[in-house]
């Protein structure tokens, strides 16, 4: 085989190895795997017998070895000084791969005592930069025990192959930000059902404090909207973001009714109307909303679950239907059937319209039938001219002297 030939089949190999570690990034979870892989990959993809992936420290000025490969006992998990006196300190300074073919003539460095204990003679550094951080997250390096004269195919195999890994960096962070919401969140549930079953005291204490940490987890992941990049990971986060909204709102409606199991539903749906045009902001007279509810009493859960319904139909709406900018949206919340036994949802735009299968999750309509049915209700969606939602629940109404109609208009 011609040299030529070789070096082709390498950089094949090369390529489907960065392919491969990329498809395996994304699947797991737990970022020790992914860098103790991305440190196995290297090593095989470039024929040496070491590498490792270092992480940089503000706090102690170093570069913390997390994972790597071939590697005696003890080296991952120490740490090499993030200053030129060491490889992949120049690397992490200047911010270029640093490439020394042999470390015994680079009367400058400061080696590492287990440089000398594997007989490391090459090596090759480059950062791992991640996007949007100011700072870059690492290095990648890779060691030789025999002397060797890496090209600059070798050079771009490390930077992208760099690249990928620090991707994977990012999205375990976000990740990880996510999974400990979520956490937070189950262990405030479990707070609260703990706690409602002891004195009125007790249970007002704890609404306060569940709707003061949903509105801590609204700003945090408020914060982490700000700190991606990628779209599809704006859309998820902001998801979550309204649905947290919607509990808060729910909390604040409980405690302006004195502590209790249930709720009036028509009083909270025109405060959350009000509460999602302030978030849309939408200019004056651009795209209105309006609420248009009877009282009704009803338990939490159909409370929360509604609450949701109603935001993702009604954002959906603002951020879909009005390709021009302008329109109205209207929700309602009447009594129907004998002695008011159904409470009718309607939820109406005059935008554009879409068309949708009927179990489809685009627009957030297998959210919505979902939410629905889990509180015993049925959703039919008409698209044909504008879109209109109507949501009917078996529920008994709020008997009040004085159910005026409150209409609520924001822009």
């Amino acid at each position: 085989m011609s040299d030529d030939g070789a070096k082709v089949r390498k950089l094949l190999r090369q390529q489907a190895a960065i392919a491969r570690f990329g498809s395996f990034a994304l699947r797991e979870t737990d970022l020790e795997k992914v860098l103790t892989e991305a440190a196995r990959v290297c090593a095989e993809s470039l024929d040496v017998p070491y590498a490792k992936v270092c992480r940089y420290r503000a706090a102690e000025n170093d570069l913390h070895i997390e994972a790597g490969h071939g590697w005696k006992a003890g080296v991952i998990g120490s740490a090499v000084s993030a200053d030129p006196t060491s490889p992949q300190g120049r690397a992490f300074v200047t911010g270029e791969p640093s490439i020394c073919n042999d470390v015994r003539k680079e009367h400058d460095f400061e080696l590492p005592r287990f440089y000398a204990a594997h007989g490391i003679v090459s090596t090759v550094d480059v950062v791992i930069h991640v996007k949007n951080d100011t700072r870059p997250y690492g290095v990648l390096e890779i060691d030789n025990d025999r002397q060797h004269h890496y090209d600059q195919h070798d050079v771009d195999f490390l930077t992208g192959f760099a690249n990928v890994l620090a991707e994977a960096v990012a999205t375990s962070t976000r990740t990880a930000t996510l999974q400990n919401t979520i956490e937070q969140m189950k262990v405030l549930v479990r707070d609260k059902d703990r706690l409602l079953d002891q004195k009125n005291v007790l249970a007002e204490e704890l609404q306060h404090r569940v709707r003061n940490n949903l509105q801590l987890v609204y700003g945090m992941l408020n914060r982490q909207l700000g700190d991606t990049a990628d779209r599809g990971g704006q859309r998820g986060i902001k998801a979550i973001a309204r649905r947290v909204s919607t509990l808060a709102q729910v909390y604040d409606h409980l405690l302006g009714a004195e502590m209790s199991r249930t709720i009036d539903f028509g009083s909270y749906i025109k405060s959350l109307c009000l509460h999602l045009a302030e978030i849309q902001g939408a200019p004056e007279d651009a795209v209105t909303l309006k609420c248009d509810s009877e009282p009704f009493i009803v338990d939490l859960d159909t409370a929360t679950a509604l609450g949701i319904v109603v935001t993702e139909v009604v954002t959906n709406s603002y951020d879909h239907a009005f390709p021009d900018g302008n329109g109205s949206i209207v929700v309602s919340v009447r009594s129907v059937g004998p002695h008011g036994s159904t409470m009718t949802i309607t939820l109406r735009d005059d935008g554009a319209g879409f068309k949708a299968q009927a179990e489809s999750k685009r627009h957030g309509l297998g959210l919505v039938r979902r939410l629905v049915e889990q509180v015993g209700g049925t959703a039919r969606l008409d698209s044909d001219d504008g879109t209109v939602w109507t949501i009917e629940i078996p529920v008994s109404p709020l008997a009040l002297p004085d159910a005026a109609v409150t209409v609520a208009r924001a822009g």
